[in-house]
């Protein structure tokens, strides 16, 4: 399919949009909605899936996916590729497919799945392809001498699939091991009432078959406990030996009574102990209330694009490939275009261009000459390679603190350490005290027993152990709806105090790459000044080349004849040129007009022959809803500041743009300041909310994090949470959400104790017995769910106007 097919413009929208047409994120700002795309890289995307006759993934897809990396304008190196291709085909030999595994970044759904395999299935030679997107795996199988799986890589990336070598090899996701024990224990509890059900209807002990179907009972509801009872029972044993209570305590408490209780009437022969239908069904409930809770976590995990962050290999300039651990102080290093610094380094070469943005959130890359030191962390923006010599370690270097994993202590949830102890003393004493009672009063040990037995068994742990999580569940969904992703289940407690947020500027406040003003200029050039800057900002990692590819690629403006021609020439902190045409600072190669414009920050100039052809002005802008949005955190009763790396004078002025008062914006803060001035002001009741590797030292100090960068591999990994779009207002949804949610666990509660109370009253009283119990657990666990459902129903269609109302 040739470039101009991809580049042809897309139908617009018929009306203003609210979601992007690509990945279903919020749109901000008029022009996005006008559009119908959250970034041009949606566009893009859009267009080509259209192109290659692939519209149906819209119809399979998620409603909300993550944007389209900037990755997809991008040009990557696939020589690693065609090398593992050309060992896979070795190893087959002759007249055999061969086989390659690849790990596989981008897959949030069944129709990305659906996707992959539709394009495998036009490249010539391929053969069987198997996609993993618990394990973020795909395996190609393919015939050799046509298939090219570097050219497939390439595909996948305009797509936003980015395919990297096999990793390490991942645990099981827990939902698996959660959905292998519900099948069984399912399977198990219909066996139970299908051999309950005749006591039910009259089936007299005597009967020939009584023994029988009292026996089965006993073993598939013994066959319960061992598979699905044993993770509550496992799990609440582990809680108590660290002195921490949780909410499998009860649920183990349940579970053992009823079941112990049933097994002794069953041996004794007496039916008022027996509740083995009620121990099965209970069990079902307890896995389905927790695989809903966890999937829920794993599911907004296995939607981020990138995995652990880790630089990739650094090459030296005697072609060696080193890790960055193994890198020491006076290793000659050559670094490539696009290619981060892993450690501090003197720059051998003439001059380069490098960005500072991850380590400082500078937005504007800066100039280094010959013999200056550069930072770790610095991204080469220029064109060539460059030459560079260590000057300390991976373990000195600031890039590895801000990178290192840790090890995060989970959150208190104080409501819910406070139900379950309450209801493990109150079950216990009013087991304890009924037994006594009736014991003191008949001197029958037997009945006395089977009080306790059915205090035990009523008192039913459903609302914290499956109402709780369903409402968890339902408030993830929601907010995935609004482009918001739960990453940790230990951000509803963290929420619940956050009473300050902070904001960094650079990708969080306002976009990654400076915003082209004057689209017009692009699109009002002629087809051969088009090509010439096409083939200038090509393979150019500055901001400004990668604001100018994008517009080319994704407004259907492209080059008509986009061939490569003589090599692109660099002048650093001027800009390049190739054949007559130059893209740089206006004035580089054209004598500027007398009285004419001047330059302002990122503005740049194409010109021909020393004449000057269009102008193109560029401003970091701030995204489109931040002054509204932070407004309506503020009248919240939040604080909020700003904690940036950018120059002190570019964050005064952001502030005032965005409506706070500049005292409450710090600028040209290190990574390390950026953390100490979160510590100093109480970090437990702190959101911070950071898109750069600058912000890591900030995140670990902070109570709760959230981040809008979910394609560099930094902070990701960190976050509680993270959101998409090109907008802030998914995280005034959270809020508004995490309200709502915990409103309805407050009904929950309420309704949780009336029901106890009643249950346990008829337990007390000697009301209770198998078959009324067997009626009180589902009709008290449809009860819930109900709640559940109507309590966060308006979570799904709350305007977003009311958000903290």
């Amino acid at each position: 399919m040739s470039l101009t097919a991809v580049l042809e413009p897309a139908s617009r929208p018929a009306a203003a949009a609210t979601a992007c047409r690509h990945c279903g994120a919020p749109l901000a700002g008029a022009a996005a909605r006008t559009s119908g795309f959250c970034c041009a890289g949606c566009g893009y995307v859009h267009r080509l899936v259209h192109a290659e006759g692939l519209g149906d993934y819209y119809d399979l897809k998620d409603a909300v996916t993550a944007p389209a990396d900037p990755a997809v304008f991008q040009t990557r190196d696939y020589a690693w590729l065609a090398e593992l291709q050309r060992a896979a085909e070795t190893a087959a030999g002759g007249g055999r497919p061969a086989e390659l595994t690849l790990g596989i970044q981008g897959i949030s759904c069944a129709g990305c799945v659906w996707l992959i395999e539709r394009v495998h299935q036009g490249f010539p030679g391929a053969g069987e392809i198997v996609v993993n997107p618990q394990y973020g795996t795909l395996r190609l199988r393919w015939w050799p001498g046509e298939f090219s799986a570097a050219e497939f890589a390439r595909r996948l990336q305009a797509l936003g699939y980015l395919a990297g070598p096999p990793g390490e090899p991942t645990d099981e996701p827990e939902t698996r091991g959660l959905l292998r024990r519900l099948g069984l224990c399912a399977a198990f509890a219909l066996n139970v009432m299908l051999f309950s059900l005749p006591v039910y209807f009259g089936m007299e002990p005597s009967y020939e078959w009584a023994g029988l179907f009292g026996t089965l009972s006993a073993g598939f509801a013994t066959l319960s406990v061992l598979a699905g009872g044993s993770y509550f029972l496992v799990r609440a044993v582990r809680a108590l030996r660290a002195r921490t209570l949780h909410l499998d305590l009860p649920i183990a408490l349940g579970i053992a009574g009823a079941y112990l209780g049933s097994l002794h009437g069953w041996l004794v022969g007496d039916e008022r102990f027996v509740y083995f239908d009620f121990v099965s069904a209970f069990i079902v409930l307890m896995l389905v209330g927790r695989w809903a809770q966890v999937a829920a976590v794993e599911r907004n995990r296995r939607r981020l694009l990138a995995r652990q962050p880790r630089p990739a290999p650094v090459r030296l300039r005697d072609g060696r490939e080193v890790a960055p651990e193994d890198v020491i102080a006076g290793h000659d290093l050559r670094l490539a275009p696009g290619a981060q610094l892993p450690v501090d380094a003197r720059l051998e070469s003439a001059a380069a261009a490098f960005s500072l943005a991850s380590i400082n959130g500078e937005s504007e890359p800066r100039a280094f000459q010959g013999g200056q030191r550069i930072p770790a962390g610095a991204v080469h923006v220029g064109r060539e390679p460059l030459a560079l010599t260590a000057l300390q370690g991976w373990s000195d270097s600031l890039l590895a603190r801000l990178l290192a994993t840790e090890v995060r202590p989970g959150a208190p949830h104080r409501l819910l350490e406070w139900i379950v102890r309450g209801y493990v003393a109150g079950i216990l004493l009013a087991a304890a005290g009924a037994g006594t009672g009736w014991y003191l009063l008949g001197g029958d040990a037997a009945r006395a027993w089977s009080v306790v037995t059915a205090v035990l068994v009523v008192s039913c742990p459903c609302a914290i152990a499956l109402a709780f999580p369903l409402a968890d569940e339902m408030a993830a969904v929601a907010l995935r709806r609004r482009g918001v992703f739960v990453r940790e289940g230990g951000l509803w407690p963290r929420l619940a105090r956050v009473r300050r947020i902070l904001f960094d500027k650079t990708g969080t406040l306002t976009l990654e790459t400076p915003v082209l003003l004057n689209p017009e200029a692009v699109n009002a050039l002629e087809p051969e000044a088009r090509g010439a800057l096409f083939r200038l900002v090509r393979d150019n990692p500055h901001p400004v080349s990668q604001a100018l590819l994008e517009h080319l690629l994704a407004s259907g403006s492209g080059p008509a004849d986009p061939a490569p021609r003589g090599s692109v020439n660099e002048v650093i902190g001027q800009g390049v040129e190739q054949d007559g045409w130059s893209l740089g600072r206006p004035g580089w190669r054209t004598v500027p007009a007398a009285g004419g414009e001047g330059s302002e920050g990122h503005d740049a100039e194409l010109a021909c022959a020393g004449r000057s052809v269009a102008r193109f002005r560029f401003a970091d802008a701030a995204r489109p809803d931040a002054r509204r949005e932070l407004a309506a955190l503020r009248r919240a009763g939040f604080a909020v500041g700003i904690l940036s790396g950018d120059r002190p004078a570019k964050v005064a002025a952001l502030a005032r743009e965005l409506g706070l008062d500049p005292a409450e914006a710090a600028g040209g803060l290190t990574p390390g300041e950026k953390a100490a001035r979160v510590v100093a002001g109480d970090p437990d009741r702190t959101l911070m909310l950071g898109d750069g590797a600058n912000d890591s030292l900030a995140f670990a100090a902070v109570g709760c994090r959230g981040t809008p960068a979910i394609h560099r591999g930094v902070l990701e990994g960190k976050a509680d949470f993270y959101y998409l779009g090109r907008g802030i207002g998914g995280i005034r949804a959270l809020f508004a959400t995490d309200r709502l949610r915990r409103r309805t666990h407050r009904v929950i509660l309420v309704f949780s104790v009336a029901y106890n109370l009643l249950a346990v009253g008829l337990a007390v009283a000697g009301r209770m017995n198998p078959l009324l119990a067997a009626i009180l657990m589902p009709v008290n666990s449809l009860a819930t769910l109900g709640i559940v459902s109507l309590g966060m129903r308006s979570a799904f269609r709350a305007p977003e106007g009311r958000a903290l109302r």
